[in-house]
């Protein structure tokens, strides 16, 4: 297991923001940052890895047993809400209509459960990724880099990272950090090589800690295992597409510095470019992919066209 390694500064973030930025790498235009990795022919390589047509979906229920418990920005569980329902239709209510019918209507946050975060959803100072202006976020939306400009982009070549199983425990415990050498270390063990384009999901246990428990505590804007700072510059190196957790922020929480929340966020977002998948259900995946010693696959998940949006919510699937 990977240990503290010390706190890191608010310079420190700067200075390593500004060293892997990626505005303008992909034009004065560009909105979508590391998405841009992609290639057709990594889509065809990537539907070559479906052998047996084994389905699995990472994304969790949008009800209100969901993680959120107003830790973090006030966000809250979906309220779901009948408009119509089969009571009404037997009462009478839709017989003028000639159609007895159900409706219904569901109010949450996009970030609420299992997602995608828009690469307006952070800002580095009064910018956003690719330089734009953080007021071109207002409260008519985010006028650049939503998240509807991923609508085709959000497909590839995924690859787990089962650091748990790795480590040989059920779940990281909470402040428990990451760093690049166990990323490598994990990739190796399970035969596995991070290469360009790819989609990395992590496991953590921490997910699955909290179902056994019975109850999200925290989860949701509290402490949690994640990964380390520096692993910025190991997901810069490797051109990762997107990198995806088992947990509500990826990062290691507490943070390892005190005078900036989400240090890691800083850099990946708003200077990379890097799309981020959060509050991700990998048990079902994590199980077959340890009992068949294979940790790719082709990964699909579209966000819902919002426009504008700060992100989505997703129910990401693994195919293999």
């Amino acid at each position: 297991a990977s240990g503290r390694r010390g706190p890191i500064t608010k310079d420190e973030v700067l200075r390593t923001a500004e060293e892997l930025k990626n505005w303008g790498k992909w034009g004065a235009e560009d909105q979508i940052g590391t998405l841009n990795y992609i290639t057709a022919e990594d889509i065809v390589n990537a539907c070559r890895l479906v052998k047996r047509g084994q389905v699995f979906a990472m994304g969790i229920p949008l009800d209100s047993n969901g993680p959120q418990k107003g830790h973090f920005g006030g966000r809250f569980n979906p309220i779901h809400t009948m408009l119509a329902t089969g009571t009404d239709a037997v009462a009478g209510r839709f017989d003028e209509m000639n159609l007895r019918y159900a409706d219904d209507v569901i109010n949450m946050p996009v970030q609420a459960a299992t997602h995608w975060d828009s690469l307006g959803h952070i800002f580095l100072g009064d910018k956003m990724y690719n330089g734009y202006d953080a007021r071109l976020v207002d409260s008519g939306g985010v006028h650049k880099n939503g998240i509807e400009h991923t609508k085709a982009k959000m497909m590839g070549r995924g690859v787990l990272l089962d650091i748990a199983r790795f480590r040989g425990v059920d779940s990281l415990g909470d402040g428990e950090a990451i760093y690049n050498d166990e990323l490598d270390a994990c990739a190796k063990a399970q035969g596995v090589e991070v290469r360009r384009a790819d989609f990395v999901i992590l496991r953590t246990g921490h997910m699955e800690r909290c179902r056994k428990q019975g109850d999200w505590g925290g989860y949701a804007g509290g402490e949690a295992p994640g990964v380390a700072f520096e692993t910025c510059r190991w997901m810069h190196a490797k051109q990762i597409a997107g990198i995806c957790s088992d947990t509500w922020g990826v990062e290691v929480r507490p943070n390892e510095t005190s005078d900036v929340t989400q240090p890691w966020h800083w850099v990946v977002i708003p200077a990379m470019g890097l799309t981020m998948g959060e509050i991700f259900n990998v048990a079902e995946l994590a199980a077959d992919c340890a009992q068949d010693k294979v940790y790719e696959f082709l990964f699909y998940a579209p966000p819902l066209i919002i426009t504008g949006g700060t992100g989505s919510m997703v129910n990401p699937i693994a195919v293999k």
